[in-house]
């Protein structure tokens, strides 16, 4: 089906059918699945990446977080400030082929130098996938369909998990790790190309209250957003979710390998098992459950992700606490699926906070806060409270586990931050997109 041509001028309004407005979300979806496996690779190859390289937990975390996480958040700002202003298309098929490349480049490197640029070059490509994905779904669905339609865009992340884990752990036991990055570099290059052909850029804010034509300033955005106190919880509150929950599963293949001597293969299928059925499973059920009338009322949606923040929080803890891996292996089951559930509905009640022409620059503070500590702090104080438990003679599963203990906690710190959301965010969405 073709949804528009590549040179076609944004439309004034989109009186989308069913079947387009479905069909342009099932391409945001696959762009985000992309995404999440090209960055997700490199936790299941952390372990051999390491070795063959002869790094600390310390040196590998910022070879493959940090690294991408400092040109990510560095390019967030101007791709976001290009998104608010031209075609959201445009941007969102550059920076796939910019991000699927550059991962085919991880795969092709030789030395720490070639993988460290090329993950550079990763970050600067994802860096304007996620924003310009969102700001165009908001324009195909309307607010009180958001929540849903956002939770169904964050399919993506467990099944990018699963390729990120099985199929990339599947291809580095069979062809060494380079070759799980050549596994997915080139379907993105494919996707981007679907894009260019295949998506309308609608008129902005089509689906909400009407609101001045005029594209306001960063200045002017980051003023907004200091006003609307919900949103500043709730950028706290993903951020937190993210350096609990994507700071975890970060090391977890590799506490897995250490701890109870699975290969990679076998530590990337049992968690890469979890992402496919029960992170699938868990979004499809918060996609239904928000389409409910209930829900409309987005201090609902906060009591929810308040309380599965909290709750979750215990089998995390579990999780690394253990020395049993029947024990450890139903504690994921329980804790990984959790943190899928929270993703689509935090992402919904984001741009529902935002002006139609500020939702890119919201995503990307968002995200700057969410990478801060899901790739910067998450991986960087992991490895560096790994080799500070382990002392002179390397780091290890004691070690490591001593580390992931310290940082599972922080679960409840994010709670926090969904329940005092609750107190504003009626009056500041409605100060957003009005009654839309």
């Amino acid at each position: 089906m073709i949804v528009g041509t590549a040179g076609s001028a944004p439309t004034s309004e989109i009186s989308a059918s069913a079947g387009l407005r479905w069909y342009v979300l099932f391409i945001m979806m696959l762009a985000y699945t992309i995404n999440i496996a090209d960055r997700y690779v490199m936790s299941t190859v952390l372990e051999e990446i390491r070795l063959e390289l002869h790094l600390s937990d310390a040196g590998i975390a910022f070879l493959t977080g940090v690294s991408l996480a400092l040109f990510y958040v560095g390019m967030g700002f101007p791709l976001a400030w290009l998104t608010d202003r031209y075609s959201r298309r445009n941007v969102l098929m550059v920076s796939i082929a910019v991000w699927s490349a550059m991962t085919t480049f991880c795969g092709l490197a030789r030395n720490y130098t070639q993988l460290l640029l090329a993950r550079i070059g990763v970050g600067i490509g994802e860096a304007g996938g996620s924003p310009a994905c969102t700001s165009l779904v908001c324009d195909y669905f309307p607010a009180a369909r958001r929540p849903m339609a956002l939770t169904i865009f964050c399919l993506g992340a467990p099944l990018g998990a699963w390729l990120g884990a099985s199929v990339a752990g599947a291809a580095a036991h069979a062809y060494g790790w380079r070759g799980a990055f050549l596994v997915l570099g080139v379907p993105g290059v494919i996707l981007a190309l679907i894009v260019l052909l295949t998506i309308r850029e609608p008129k902005r804010g089509c689906l909400d209250k009407p609101a001045s034509e005029d594209t306001p300033t960063v200045m002017e955005t980051l003023r907004f957003i200091r006003g609307q106190r919900a949103v500043i919880h709730v950028f706290m509150a993903n951020g937190v979710t993210t350096l609990w929950g994507w700071g975890l599963m970060w090391f977890t293949p590799t506490f897995l390998q250490r701890t109870y001597h699975l290969n990679v293969a076998q530590a990337g299928d049992m968690v890469g098992q979890i992402y496919l059925v029960a992170g699938v499973g868990i979004s499809l059920f918060t996609a239904w459950l928000l389409a409910k009338p209930y829900f409309v009322d987005p201090r609902r949606i906060l009591v929810l992700l308040a309380v599965v923040n909290a709750v979750a929080t215990i089998p995390s803890i579990i999780a690394y606490w253990t020395h049993s891996l029947s024990t450890a292996t139903i504690s994921l089951w329980l804790f990984i699926p959790a943190v899928y559930l929270i993703l689509g509905p935090q992402w919904a009640l984001t741009q529902n906070l935002a002006p139609p022409k500020m939702r890119a620059m919201f995503s990307v503070v968002g995200l700057l806060v969410a990478n801060v500590f899901n790739l910067i702090v998450a991986p960087q104080g992991v490895g560096l409270l790994s080799d500070w438990f382990a002392g002179p003679g390397g780091p290890d599963a004691a070690s490591l586990r001593s580390a992931l203990l310290i940082l599972a906690p922080t679960g409840f710190w994010a709670a926090l931050h969904y329940y005092l959301a609750i107190r504003t965010i009626v009056e500041d969405q409605k100060r957003a997109i009005g009654d839309a």
